[in-house]
C-alpha cells in the first residue's frame, strides 16, 4: 500500500464459519459504500464454491476480493493473501471507498492486520506444504522447536498440539527464512467479532450440512474437482466437507458417517477459530464481539465519522 494510505480505515468482520458474518458484511457494505476482501483460505479457490460457503448472490452488487484467485492445485500462502489483500485495499481507498475484510482463518487476519511482514513468502511452494502434512506431531515439533525456538516456546498448548497450526507456522517460516516481523499497517483498523451462542451455531452447521448434501449437490462438486485433476489427497488436505467427501468418494465412509462426521468437524473448527481470536485478544488486539447489526453500524459510525 502506498504512503498515501496512511490514515486509511479498515473494517474487519470475523468469526467462526456458520456465525452469518458474510451477511453482516454485505449489509455494512451496502450501506457505508464499502467493497468486501473475503479473508477464507478456501474461498480463494476457484471450483470450490459450496464447500468453502462462497455465496456470491448474497453479494448483491458489492464489489468483492480474494474469491476464485487460484486454482485448487496451486498453493496459496499467507504470503499472497498478505499482498493480494493489501493491493486491494489500495484500489478500494483510492476509489473513495471502505474496505471491509471478512472471513474466518485467523492466520491470514492477524498477518494483514498486525502488518506482518512476509517479503519473501509469497512464493508458491505446494510440495513444501505436502511435505510438511506428511510429517507426524511430534516432528513438526521438534522442526519448528529447531528453526525458532523462541516461537515455539511462546506457543500456547492447543497451537503447539495442532499438526495444521505447525505446519502453517513452518511454511511462512521456512519461505519467510525467518520469523514474519511485525510493521506498522498503513491503515487503521476496527474489528468486529461476530459469534453466536454455541447451541445457535451448531444447529446453524448442521444445517448447513443438511443442504449442501441434500438440496446443492456438494458430493457432485466434489467429483468434479476430483475429475478435473485434483487428488484425493489434495481434497482431503482442504478438511471439513472436501476431506469427508472424498472418503466418502472412496468407500471409507457411508452417507450416515458423512453428514455425522461433516458436523462434528465443523463445529470443532469453529471452537478452534475461536481459540485463536481470544489468543489474539490475550496478545493485545482489540476484538468489539457484536450481537447485531445495530451495534456494529454504531460502532462503525464512531470509528468512521
Amino acid at each position: 500500500m502506498s504512503s498515501d494510505h496512511k490514515s486509511a480505515k479498515i473494517i474487519v468482520i470475523l468469526g467462526p464459519t456458520a456465525s452469518g458474518k458474510t451477511g453482516l458484511a454485505v449489509a455494512l457494505a451496502q450501506k457505508f459504500n464499502g467493497e468486501i476482501i473475503s479473508a477464507d483460505s478456501r474461498q480463494v479457490y476457484r471450483g470450490m464454491d459450496i464447500g468453502s460457503g462462497k455465496d456470491l448472490a448474497d453479494y448483491g452488487d458489492v464489489p468483492y476480493y480474494l474469491i476464485d484467485v487460484a486454482n485448487p492445485n496451486d498453493n496459496f500462502t499467507v504470503g499472497d493473501f498478505v499482498v493480494q489483500a493489501n493491493q486491494a485495499i489500495s484500489e478500494i481507498v483510492e476509489r473513495g471507498n471502505l474496505p471491509i475484510v471478512c472471513g474466518g482463518s485467523g492466520l491470514y487476519l492477524q498477518a494483514l492486520v498486525d502488518g506482518y511482514n512476509l517479503s519473501g513468502a509469497s512464493v508458491s511452494d505446494l510440495q513444501q506444504r505436502e511435505d510438511l502434512e506428511n510429517l507426524s506431531l511430534a516432528e513438526l515439533q521438534n522442526r519448528l522447536q529447531i528453526l525458532n525456538p523462541k516461537f515455539f516456546s511462546e506457543l500456547n498448548n492447543s497451537d503447539a498440539n495442532n499438526k495444521r497450526r505447525l505446519s502453517r507456522y513452518l511454511e511462512i517460516l521456512q519461505t519467510a527464512k525467518s520469523l514474519p516481523q511485525k510493521t506498522k499497517p498503513n491503515f487503521a483498523c476496527l474489528l468486529l467479532g461476530f459469534h453466536p451462542p454455541a447451541e445457535i451455531l451448531t444447529e446453524r452447521i448442521t444445517a448447513r450440512c443438511d443442504k449442501r448434501l441434500q438440496e446443492e449437490d456438494m458430493i457432485g462438486e466434489v467429483t468434479r474437482l476430483n475429475n478435473e485433476g485434483v487428488s484425493w489427497k489434495r481434497l482431503e488436505s482442504f478438511g471439513l466437507e472436501y476431506k469427508f467427501i472424498a472418503y466418502y468418494l472412496q468407500g471409507k465412509l457411508d452417507e450416515e458417517q458423512l453428514r455425522e462426521q461433516i458436523i462434528k468437524a465443523s463445529v470443532q473448527f469453529a471452537k478452534k477459530q475461536m481459540t485463536w481470536f481470544e489468543r489474539w485478544e490475550k496478545q493485545g488486539t482489540e476484538i468489539n464481539w457484536v450481537d447485531s447489526f445495530k451495534e456494529a453500524d454504531r460502532l462503525i459510525e464512531n470509528f468512521l465519522f
